[in-house]
């Protein structure tokens, strides 16, 4: 038995995916109440999968990848209600290949599977993929990056990365090359200045969700920084990519200094794109939003969001940032290292104390008269051939390999 229907999420990264996802994974359980399955153990459970799916390499984490999407279209599979929902945005880089595997385990073509990609404007796009390749340890200038995407060709990780999960026609002539435009979605994130509340009210019409009473409040988001703020995260992944750790980086730096702190200032020349590229990326909406309109796919939203707006602030160049404005967000960042720290120091001194209270116990237990006649005992044994048969039969009973009794 497979649900009437699997609904597909793809991408693009930061057109809200970090909070649809939280907001899905929060509420699975309501969801599963009235036959909606979002399955997942943990919060970044598709991701997982997704790595799996496409054998990507990522810091150590597809190790810990392998099976996983295999387990998630199983339990799709195995779902009685009315649909299930999966979503994670680098998803969009499949191949065609992998876009076929993922269909066939879902259930295509017996299954109704629908593809769902959230779209925004390629002049918002830009500046947020670069500020995620830094917020993931890269060191690349801002310059050089905008140089890369548009080489026309496409060559290196940073171009093909980017156009992989950006350019929206190829992302949908490879997903769904084998369905019906009708069962293809395309969800348009809505202009700066509208409701908060617009986007999510989209996500839910294409979802099914709209009838239904959730839980919205977030707890995991992916916010954006200020250009002086991405330019001293750049100078940190500099100066310690040589000496911290993937593992240790991702809480202290994404996390704590980025995302908890450094995106909390307000005031800070935002990211943006230099006149030349936003004329260029213009052009290139243009010529996509005529092709989306041609394939007659579902439109959640207005295929003209996904043309820019005016620039209406002067550039601000994030690769020669006003320095005393990166010295302030410096000065925050240590801040929250140093309440940090603060905090680990605390809970490593209630660690140190709980163990040498445990020590304190277990050698008052061996001063005890009851444990050193059970020694006198175990060793008097040993030294006889039927106490070593008998102490060995004991200790297969109980499952240990110890020389104590």
């Amino acid at each position: 038995m497979s649900p009437k229907r699997v609904l597909l999420h793809v991408g693009t990264p930061k057109t809200g995916t970090s909070y649809l996802q939280d907001v899905l994974y929060r509420n699975r359980d309501r969801l599963a109440g009235q036959g909606v399955l979002y399955p997942a153990d943990r919060f970044d459970a598709h991701f997982l999968a997704a790595l799996d799916l496409m054998r990507l390499p990522w810091g150590g984490l597809e190790t810990e990848a392998v099976g996983a999407w295999d387990a998630l279209a199983k339990r799709v599979r195995g779902w009685h209600g009315d649909s299930a929902i999966i979503s994670h945005e680098i998803l969009a880089t499949a191949s065609r290949s992998q876009i076929r595997r993922a269909l066939e385990s879902l259930g295509h073509p017996g299954t109704e599977v629908h593809v769902v990609l959230s779209v925004r404007d390629l002049v918002r796009q830009i500046p947020a993929e670069w500020q995620e390749n830094v917020k993931h340890r890269r060191t690349v200038r801002y310059t050089a990056f905008l140089d890369a995407i548009r080489n026309p060709e496409r060559t290196g990780r940073l171009a093909t990365w980017f156009w992989g999960v950006q350019e929206v026609p190829d992302i949908l002539d490879r997903w769904a090359a084998e369905l019906d435009p009708s069962r293809v979605h395309l969800v348009t994130v809505p202009r700066p200045g509208a409701p908060k509340s617009l986007l999510w009210e989209r996500f839910a019409t294409v979802f099914g969700l709209d009838k239904l009473t959730l839980d919205l409040h977030a707890e995991r988001a992916n916010p954006s920084l200020g250009a002086p703020e991405t330019a001293l995260v750049r100078r940190i992944n500099k100066a310690a990519n040589e000496v911290v750790e993937p593992g240790d980086y991702r809480p202290l730096v994404r996390e704590l200094v980025a995302h908890q702190t450094l995106s909390q200032r307000t005031g800070s020349p935002r990211l943006s794109v230099p006149p030349e590229v936003w004329t260029w990326a213009d052009e290139l909406s243009r010529r996509w939003v005529e092709e989306l309109r041609r394939r007659q796919y579902d439109v959640v939203g207005d295929l003209d969001e996904l043309l820019p707006e005016p620039v209406s602030v002067p550039f601000s160049d994030p690769d020669r940032p006003r320095e005393r404005l990166v010295s302030d967000a410096a000065v925050e960042a240590i801040r929250a290292l140093l309440v940090e720290s603060s905090r680990q120091r605390k809970v490593e001194a209630d660690l140190r104390a709980e163990l040498r209270e445990t020590q304190i116990a277990l050698e008052r237990s061996y001063l005890r008269p009851t444990y050193r006649a059970r020694e006198k005992i175990v060793r008097s044994a040993e030294e006889k051939g039927w106490g070593r048969k008998l102490l060995g039969f004991y200790r297969r009973a109980r499952g240990r390999s110890s020389l104590s009794a």
